[in-house]
């Protein structure tokens, strides 16, 4: 079967971040976003990908190629983001017989996309406590009878988790009409397959659909969480690394350090002296923590630098950010209620009592720059020495 997985779009609610990086390219532990979903299609037994790709496409292109893990890839192009029905439509000429289509910005539970592959037609559910704000399956009899797009009155909690195994007909009505929202929803189709097909519904032990920043931070917390202990890098003698940490090969552990995994130290990498890293962290490949600093649940994408003497918490920094010695992250509010951040010009609850600031590509804070809790850096933001920064800028 081949498996169609949507990697087009910008991902504006996870904006800076993704000012200049697809959504599915953001770093989750060892690979990208989308590389997880890519490899749970290859395990669950798909024989080629064809990736859906647009925005900035070149990315996607070259880290994957012609081929990865021994599968063919090949690309479709949606031009414009018109919805998921239009994107599965770019990749309809690359398809014969029954056919997967998988969210780039997800995350599955693996051994659940193998059994919707078995069970095809199928579809990937989760049981949820507000099924308004998904699309909402009914069920009789271990088969899906209907789904209803964010319903007020919810028939049943099952949401749709944007993961479904079609059969070769559901290439015919990809074309569907515009929806209210002024897309051509993949749903349309799934509605089609359910009045001609009896569709297994796939239930979900875990799944998380990546659309903003600390759900980013989730993720790596999912997939770090993960790890199995291994240090091949070069660690000091005078280090100290406790539980699930991987110091990949090419990366520096220096004397004084603590790690408390889970924790992953990519290649290139460097840490400390005398730092301090723990509870699910990310040091990407090239980044770099100096002396006497703490990062903690945090990520530091490739090439991101902290400098001596400073504090990171909860906090996912871009690529090539460099904060200078002795900026501190703030990451909990004095009254301890979740902390907000700005998605699409709004203030919204991340749900999380610690969160601290999200730093686009190249950012730069001055030294002894203070930086509040729920805080969005732009790329290439400039704080100046001394300053607080209480306000997204």
């Amino acid at each position: 079967m081949k498996a169609v997985v949507l990697a087009a779009g910008e991902g504006t609610r996870i904006r800076p971040l993704s000012a200049s990086l697809p959504k599915p390219m953001l770093p989750v532990a060892d690979r990208p976003l989308v590389a997880h979903t890519v490899d749970a299609a290859i395990d669950a037994g798909a024989d080629e990908i064809v990736l859906v790709i647009g925005y900035e496409a070149a990315t996607v292109r070259e880290y994957f190629g012609e081929t990865y893990r021994d599968v063919p890839i090949s690309y479709a192009v949606q031009d414009e983001q018109a919805g998921t029905a239009h994107a599965v439509n770019a990749a309809s000429g690359r398809l014969d017989g029954p056919f997967a289509v998988l969210n780039g910005d997800n995350l599955y539970d693996p051994d659940a996309i193998a059994r919707l592959f078995e069970e095809a037609p199928a579809v990937c559910a989760i049981e949820v406590d507000d099924p308004s704000n998904y699309g909402v399956l009914s069920t009789t009899d271990g088969t899906v009878t209907d789904i209803v797009e964010k319903p007020a009155d919810p028939p049943t909690n099952l949401a749709n988790a944007g993961a479904y195994a079609f059969p070769e007909r559901a290439r015919e009505w990809l074309e569907v009409p515009q929806s209210e929202r002024g897309e051509h929803e993949i749903t349309d189709v799934l509605a089609k397959v359910i009045d001609q097909y009896a569709v297994t519904p796939i239930t979900l032990e875990r799944w998380l659909d990546v659309g903003r920043p600390w759900e980013l931070l989730e993720a790596n917390e999912w997939k770090l969480g993960d790890l199995e202990r291994r240090i091949d890098g070069d660690v000091s003698d005078e280090a100290t690394l406790e539980g699930d940490v991987v110091v990949e090969e090419g990366a520096t552990v220096r004397s004084g350090v603590v790690i408390e995994g889970p924790a992953l130290i990519r290649s290139g990498a460097t840490v400390g002296p005398n730092a301090y890293v723990r509870s699910a962290t990310l040091i990407d490949e090239g980044a770099k923590v100096g002396h006497a600093v703490e990062v903690k649940n945090s990520v530091l994408s490739p090439g991101a630098t902290v400098s001596h003497l400073s504090y990171v918490g909860d906090s996912v920094l871009g690529r090539d950010v460099n904060f200078g010695a002795g900026t501190t992250v703030a990451n909990l509010r004095h009254d301890d209620a979740s902390v907000k951040f700005t998605v699409k010009g709004e203030r919204v609850s991340t749900g999380r009592r610690k969160f601290g600031v999200v730093a686009g590509d190249g950012v730069k804070t001055g030294i002894n720059t203070s930086l509040t809790p729920g805080l969005k850096l732009e790329a290439d933001a400039r704080t100046r020495p001394g300053e607080t920064v209480d306000r997204d800028r």
